[in-house]
């Protein structure tokens, strides 16, 4: 599969490309992976994006595009992607729709994870997350709780509250994906390639879009 996954924060974007990942062997790709993995690696497109983050600043499109042109071609590509979170403005989509015309890839469609807002904050505001930068796994205090003293049932780290999962944060991020991301949703609708999903329980999204998948 190649598609694209959308949807505010808490809609459960990661948990959808990492099951539907199992479905066919397409790969998960977000540009926080891309940046990270870049830097780790040293090389140049990484020493390039760190400078940036060093000084608190954006990474620009058109860095960002040139990892990707070189994440879309790696060798684990080959039996497709989902793109998690990317693009987030509609400059981003009209570079990214250029590159996989470049590189000859065509997208099966562009899914829209539609999630009421009182579940989105309450998705996130009892989401917890491994203090270790290695481990990271995800917890929730209601639906998958750490271990009763707070850690982490993989590496035994603190579990943390994150400072943008916060009430008045959460509030702040959903404001900016309404602003930015959103009219995504009208591009890609435009296009003819946007699906809607009510995402309320991540396997069943999964289920519904394998079956979009078998028609595309």
């Amino acid at each position: 599969m190649k598609i694209i996954l959308l949807g505010a924060p808490g809609a459960g974007k990661g948990t959808v490309a990492k099951l539907l990942t199992e479905h066919d062997g397409s790969v998960q790709i977000s540009t926080g992976d891309i940046l990270r993995a870049a830097v780790r690696e040293g090389s140049d497109l990484g020493k390039e994006a760190k400078a940036y983050m060093d000084r608190g600043d954006l990474v620009p499109d058109a860095l960002i595009m040139k990892m990707m042109e070189v994440r879309l071609q790696g060798e684990d590509c080959g039996r497709g992607f989902i793109l998690d979170g990317f693009p987030r403005t509609i400059p981003q989509a009209e570079d990214l729709q250029v590159l996989l015309a470049k590189l000859g890839h065509r997208l099966d469609f562009v899914v829209n994870l539609e999630v009421p807002r009182d579940v989105i904050m309450d998705r996130l505001t009892t989401r917890r997350t491994c203090a270790n930068p290695d481990c990271q796994e995800i917890y929730n205090v209601k639906s998958n709780p750490p271990t009763a003293d707070g850690k982490c049932r993989k590496c035994g780290t603190d579990v943390i509250q994150r400072a943008d999962e916060t009430e008045e944060a959460i509030g702040n991020r959903l404001k900016t994906y309404q602003d930015k991301t959103a009219p995504l949703i009208a591009y890609y609708e435009k296009a003819g390639l946007l699906k809607n999903f009510l995402s309320l329980n991540s396997r069943e999204t999964v289920e519904n879009v394998k079956l979009d998948l078998k028609g595309a």
